[in-house]
């Protein structure tokens, strides 16, 4: 039996993406996040057309995702620290978590792929406002016998 020594081992490639993905979390709330440097015709996300110069959020319009100036103003904050707003499409998939959280997580994940275009650039840009940095705090777990409360302690009887 012969083994042939000089054959270099098989080596996956990985599949060639047209976006940038990137994870962002809080608290319960997990978003991943697609930016689209180039959009093909008809690329749809979730029964949604995916255009420049968009957010899509679970297939929704950003703006009727997350409602109100303050939500705006945190969604925009990445775009606007490095200038590329009207560079990219965006597509969202978040759950979990509540409405604060889900928004908090989509910034972060736009934050994040954002710094993997140009870690150069961008990176120290958000680093700097905090839009890299994970929040860990998560809902404290209940514990055995606390009446289903996690600090609770069960009454105890006076006689």
């Amino acid at each position: 039996m012969a083994v042939n020594i000089t054959s270099q081992p098989t080596v996956k490639k990985q599949p060639k993406r047209d976006y940038v993905y990137a994870v962002g979390r809080q608290k319960e709330a997990v978003a991943r996040v697609r930016l689209y440097a180039h959009v093909k015709d008809g690329q749809k996300f979730e029964e949604a057309e995916v255009k420049k110069e968009q957010i899509l959020v679970n297939g929704l319009p950003v703006e009727h995702y997350f409602v109100g100036p303050k939500a705006k103003r945190a969604y925009m904050q990445p775009f606007e620290l490095t200038g590329t707003f009207s560079k990219y499409a965006v597509t969202i998939k978040v759950v979990g978590g509540g409405n604060n959280g889900q928004l908090d997580a989509a910034v972060m994940g736009i934050a994040r792929a954002l710094s993997k275009v140009d870690p150069i650039k961008f990176r120290t840009l958000l680093k700097q406002a905090g839009l890299l940095t994970r929040d860990a705090r998560v809902r404290e777990r209940r514990k055995v016998g606390t009446g289903g409360k996690a600090r609770r302690a069960k009454q105890s009887p006076k006689r």
